[in-house]
């Protein structure tokens, strides 16, 4: 939904999407920016280095730690974590300012941000995505490019452990090489499932 729009009917969802590094969190969300589909996608502050193409504010909020620190002494966050050496944070101003102007909200998180949520907001619509088998995340870990062979090691590590908590979410979505439309057309199915819910969720910050 663009800053414009009016808030919509009904109580907003709070959907979190998870799930390892591989599964293509990324890659659904975008395609769902593509195809117009009207929620609020939250931007994860990081104090990562920016990679090339990634755009400050729009794919990450690039911080520093300094500021990053600033931010946590502020309860700036809705939940944030150190991963694979550096920390992630979900701004919690923006979350919040988008659930009281009637906005579905998504935010992309780790198993544990969602364990987080799911604490602070019982309410919130947890989504988990995956690859149909673990043997599929070794090769798209490396089509990316972006990890180096210990920091790959890490990443299948703890994706093997990640996908042991399938069960604390409310919905699992198999991303399937190729077929990244299918997964994108599951999450709208559960999304739109979930606002026709009586008694309605009722995320609220």
């Amino acid at each position: 939904m663009q800053s414009g729009d009016p808030p919509k009917e009904g109580q907003p969802l709070l959907i979190v999407l998870s799930g390892p590094s591989g599964a293509g969190k990324d890659a659904v969300l975008t395609r769902m920016r593509e195809l117009g589909h009207q929620l609020h996608y939250t931007v994860t502050a990081t104090t990562r280095a920016q990679r090339p193409l990634e755009r400050d504010g729009v794919d990450y909020i690039f911080l520093t730690s300094q500021r990053f620190d600033r931010m946590v002494s502020q309860d700036g966050f809705l939940e944030w974590a150190q991963v694979y050496g550096h920390r992630y944070g979900v701004p919690k101003k923006q979350v919040r300012d988008a659930l009281r102007a009637g906005k579905d909200t998504v935010i992309k998180t780790d198993v544990q941000g969602a364990a987080t949520i799911r604490r602070q907001t019982p309410d919130a619509l947890l989504i988990f995505l995956v690859p149909p088998t673990l043997e599929e995340l070794e090769p798209r870990l490396r089509q990316r490019k972006t990890e180096g062979d210990v920091d790959m090691e890490l990443r299948l590590r703890t994706a093997r452990a990640e996908m042991g908590h399938a069960a604390m979410f409310d919905h699992v979505v198999v991303n399937h090489d190729g077929r990244l439309d299918e997964a994108v057309q599951r999450l709208v199915e559960i999304i739109a499932a979930e606002k026709r819910r009586d008694p309605p969720r009722r995320a609220s910050l």
